[in-house]
């Protein structure tokens, strides 16, 4: 006797086991297209390494980095940056991203007296130092499309006031939330920033 042959298993060939593979390489590739995309184009995840933004951010705190509205917006005062080593960093070795506060803006005049930041002659309140300034610096002018940017652990910050200036292009994006530790998690800056000064305040 001749066995019998199954119709449905020739009319109905079995899955190739490669199709399945590229089937599955397509569809780990294109989720890493779109993630890969959205931490370019969008926002992407930062660590602080270091303690030079105490007491705003601590060693380890983990932030959400918008980089997406610095496409149709400036650098704020106040705005959390992250950037890359501009020129004069490079040349000091220095390869990876830092993280500061931007404290000047394009055109503006800086200086440290008192223990206060002034900027166009007017006190700065800044509600985030990690202590009061004990030292002068300064006046300096902002070249344009260029930012100061300053610690807020200000006398163990290694910043602005060493190695000048940010340039535009330099700056990756702008921290807008700590998602870790969990007890930290949530905005990070209180509101608002800058409280106006019966002495004096400086406009946004």
């Amino acid at each position: 006797m001749h066995p019998q042959h199954n119709q449905d298993s020739n009319n109905h060939p079995q899955p190739n086991r490669n199709n399945l593979w590229v089937e599955g390489f397509k569809t780990v590739g294109l989720s890493l297209i779109f993630a890969f995309g959205f931490r370019t184009l969008v926002a992407e995840s930062r660590f602080v390494a270091s303690g030079s933004m105490l007491p705003t951010l601590e060693v380890n705190d983990r932030l959400l980095i918008d980089k997406l509205s610095y496409r149709w917006s400036n650098p704020e005062r106040g705005d959390i940056v992250v950037f890359s080593p501009t020129e004069t960093l490079k040349q000091e070795n220095h390869r990876d991203t830092f993280i500061k506060r931007v404290i000047g803006l394009p055109g503006e005049k800086v200086e440290i007296k008192g223990g206060r930041v002034y900027v166009n002659d007017q006190m700065l309140r800044e509600k985030y130092l990690a202590e009061e300034l004990t030292y002068e610096w300064g006046p300096v002018t902002i070249p344009a499309d260029s930012y100061l940017v300053m610690g807020d652990n200000r006398d163990r910050s290694y910043d602005g006031r060493y190695w000048g200036y940010v340039p535009r292009d330099y700056i990756i994006g702008r921290a807008i939330a700590r998602y870790w530790s969990v007890e930290r998690i949530g905005t990070i800056d209180p509101s608002p920033l800058y409280p106006p000064s019966p002495e004096s305040s400086v406009s946004q």
